[in-house]
């Protein structure tokens, strides 16, 4: 995936990325947690009704040169065209969120990366409880620590794999997928149903997402939730407060609107 207006070094400059990039793990681990602590996962756009653009150039705009944030196929997205600048051999998958109480389609996108023999899952939008590092596809059935957070891959009898997040001290699935390559366009169907459909959380709920080093911003509808080394703080907002912590927590220049 490229777009014409990408250039890597305004993408680094974006990210707060300063290394050596290479394609292997360490540049890799590195361009995915600036990206997590500079990029939020945010749909503001669908939230004013708008159907989020898949048009390369245009996350490219939105995300680089306005210093906005995205949802999936945004900040996933604009992560691929780095790997693909530097290149590292990925590719895109579709996978199914496992949280709701009914099954749902495969409308979250993430991405494998392969570098030598070893595969690694990156995901930098699947808001709340998302990846902080790439897991490695190889680490089954083992508990993996993520700073304060803690992740498993387990499989199904069919052969997808499926991430699971210890939350609030519980083992909850968050999405299974299988490694069946997808094109960025195989998501344009997912990406209209969770702009429009009532039933997407993305119409139905303001959510935005900020990793930080000791933990991450959540802000849900009104509730604001602060994760700093494992301690919880929640707050609810006023419509006024809401629009201050964009700015000020999640670094949206975007007016907020109820």
């Amino acid at each position: 995936m490229q777009a014409d207006n990408f250039n890597l070094q305004d993408y680094f400059a974006r990210i707060g990325y300063q290394g050596q990039p290479s394609a292997d793990i360490a540049t890799l681990n590195a361009l995915m947690r600036c990206q997590l602590f500079s990029v939020p996962f945010e749909n503001l756009d669908v939230q004013v009704g708008k159907v989020v653009s898949m048009v390369p150039e245009e996350i490219v705009e939105k995300i680089v040169y306005q210093w906005r944030g995205g949802y999936c196929y945004e900040v996933n997205g604009v992560f691929a065209m780095a790997l693909q600048a530097l290149g590292f051999d990925y590719q895109m998958v579709a996978a199914r969120p496992m949280f709701y109480p009914v099954r749902r389609p495969k409308t979250h996108m993430a991405i494998v990366v392969n570098i030598g023999q070893q595969a690694w899952l990156c995901d930098l939008g699947f808001g709340s409880y998302g990846l902080r590092a790439p897991m490695s596809l190889s680490m089954l059935d083992k508990e993996v620590i993520q700073d304060h957070d803690r992740f498993m891959l387990t499989t199904t009898d069919s052969g997808s794999f499926v991430l699971e997040a210890k939350v609030e001290g519980n083992w909850q699935q968050q999405f299974a997928f299988d490694l069946t390559p997808w094109e960025f366009i195989d998501f344009y169907p997912a990406n209209y149903m969770n702009s429009k459909h009532p039933e997407s959380i993305f119409v139905q709920k303001l959510l935005v997402v900020l990793h930080t080093p000791t933990g991450r911003h959540i802000l849900f509808g009104n509730t604001l939730k602060t994760i700093t080394d494992g301690v919880v703080e929640k707050r609810i907002l006023s419509a006024e407060e809401r629009s201050g912590a964009l700015k000020t927590v999640f670094g949206l220049t975007i007016v907020d609107q109820d």
